[in-house]
């Protein structure tokens, strides 16, 4: 079951879950970090450290937020639906862009 960011972490970007993360899994985008459904090796770290709680296994989200899901794999996909992978994140990487349902997401204050 992987795990999803949600919600929480939009205009946040702490940025301690990708630090963490083992296996580079977790990537940047313009508001908000994404989890790569495929390359999530389920270890939790990213759950342990995140200060907005934004970070849940799949089976652990509630109905509020079961969009999110679909957001952490779609902004993975190509326009066909099928699943890429970046290669692995780094500080270095830019930040990819957002999910249209993230990107239309009224802007924190």
């Amino acid at each position: 079951m992987t795990l999803v960011i949600k919600s929480e972490c939009i205009d946040v970007k702490d940025g301690a879950c990708a630090a963490v993360c083992p296996v580079d899994c977790i990537y940047e985008g313009e508001r908000m970090f994404y989890i790569h459904p495929s390359e999530c090796i389920e270890c939790g770290v990213c759950e342990s450290v995140c200060p907005v709680d934004a970070i849940r296994f799949e089976d652990e989200i509630g109905d509020e937020a079961k969009s999110f899901i679909a957001i952490n794999r779609d902004v993975f996909s190509d326009a066909a639906g099928a699943l890429t992978s970046p290669g692995g994140w780094s500080r270095k990487s830019p930040p990819m862009r957002d999910h249209p349902a993230v990107a239309a997401t009224p802007i924190k204050n």
